[in-house]
């Protein structure tokens, strides 16, 4: 089973780092999930009754990670966070993807509580994952890309594995190899924030949320939570 770190130079510029893995083995994803499917449809109907709108750039939560994008060198405009990027894609369309059940329940609930969220599957996982500085001379392949190479720019924060990175831009995209589908049955749910101070509590209750989406659908399923004093969780 991997091991999800933080690496102490993440930990040291994003002290209020604060990240939920939410690991579902058994996970049957060919099978309809009801709870999912309703999910989507509420926040689909919520936004068109002018009851509730995703956050956008003004909203805290998503001005944290542009303050950290840029501080990495990214334009958070050009390369917007996930949870940035769902919920404008939301707010333009009136609804959401529809990718696969476990996909689209984290999309659910990242978009719902503003928090980035992905996912990775586990069987093509290469040895452990840390949450690191790129140095420059990784490979990359985009999610839907797979004739694609990219290479992170030096300093750029990312997730990777002993056979490359898993997403670029802390959150911003997931890599083709561990992509999520209908047959993956070992999944790890990653939902992130960077004012643990402020938005902790929001974490744990998206983290909930998302289990009870998952468990339904699942043989097993477990939370671990991941900061810069716990470091390390095993999915």
């Amino acid at each position: 089973m991997p091991a999800f770190r933080i690496a102490p130079a993440v930990a040291e510029a994003f002290p209020d780092t604060l990240i939920a893995l939410v690991v579902a083995t058994g996970v049957r994803g060919h099978e309809p999930w009801p709870h999912t499917a309703t999910a989507l449809q509420d926040l689909e109907q919520q936004l068109a009754d002018g009851t509730w709108r995703p956050a956008d750039e003004t909203d805290p939560r998503i001005e944290a990670w542009h303050t950290a994008y840029r501080s990495f060198g990214t334009n958070p405009r050009r390369i917007r966070p996930s949870v940035d990027a769902l919920g404008r894609r939301l707010a333009k369309k009136g609804s959401l993807p529809r990718i696969n059940p476990a996909v689209d329940s984290y999309n659910s609930v990242s978009v719902r509580h503003g928090l980035p969220a992905g996912a990775f599957d586990l069987a093509h996982v290469t040895g452990d994952v840390d949450i690191r500085h790129a140095d420059g001379t990784e490979s990359f392949t985009p999610l839907g890309e797979p004739g694609t190479v990219e290479h992170p720019k030096p300093g750029e924060v990312v997730y990777a594995d002993a056979a490359g990175v898993l997403t670029r831009h802390w959150n911003h995209r997931d890599a083709h190899r561990t992509r999520v589908t209908e047959d993956s049955a070992h999944v790890a749910f990653v939902l992130e924030t960077l004012r643990a101070d402020r938005d902790g509590d929001l974490l744990k209750v998206a983290a909930d949320e998302l289990q009870g989406l998952l468990a339904p659908h699942a043989d097993q399923t477990a939370v671990h939570y991941l900061s810069p004093t716990q470091p390390q969780a095993t999915a």
